[in-house]
């Protein structure tokens, strides 16, 4: 998550190759370690994120999270099924109806497929970014080793039909082969 050209425009971005959940718990962690003792970092951690695009109140602070319209923690288990398991609408929803049982299949395809659709729309955004250290085999920033297209149809018209049919068949009971 990121607005091109103002968070993403710098020489080199040293964190800008490390997803949001592997920076918290290494924040935590430097601010928790005798030897750096950085209690500091425990504010850092706790502050929600934001793009600060918006004036800051004391009624509103605009977060990250609300204007993606999911957590961090959802981005990046999407990321990693995206990016190292390979999946794309379909088959991450297959993998996440068994990861995500606290929620109904139809929950969990409107969850993918609101990801793909933001993925498409915004996907021209990785493709021109400042280089940045890969400590990962997910990152957010995936240009560099991506060569997948640019541009996508956002309504993914067959692979949303098919999640459609698979919530219809995982609802009825029916085995998901």
């Amino acid at each position: 998550y990121l607005t091109k050209y103002d968070c993403s425009s710098a020489d080199l971005n040293p964190i800008g190759g490390i997803c949001k959940a592997d920076l918290k718990r290494f924040l935590y962690w430097a601010g928790e370690s005798e030897t750096l003792n950085y209690k500091i970092l425990h504010e850092i951690v706790k502050a929600p994120p934001t793009a600060e695009l918006e004036p800051v109140t004391d009624e509103y602070v605009q977060k990250d999270e609300d204007d993606m319209g999911m957590t961090y923690e959802e981005l990046t288990i999407y990321g990693r099924l995206r990016k190292i398991s390979r999946c794309g609408p379909v088959s991450m929803l297959l993998n996440l109806l068994n990861e995500w049982s606290h929620m109904t299949a139809k929950q969990v395809s409107d969850k993918v497929k609101f990801f793909f659709r933001m993925y498409s729309i915004n996907r021209h955004k990785m493709t021109v970014l400042t280089p940045s250290v890969h400590m990962v085999g997910y990152s957010p920033e995936d240009n560099r080793h991506d060569l997948r297209q640019i541009f996508y149809n956002v309504r993914w018209p067959w692979q949303f039909k098919k999640m459609d049919e698979i919530v219809k068949r995982f609802e009825c009971g029916d085995k998901l082969d």
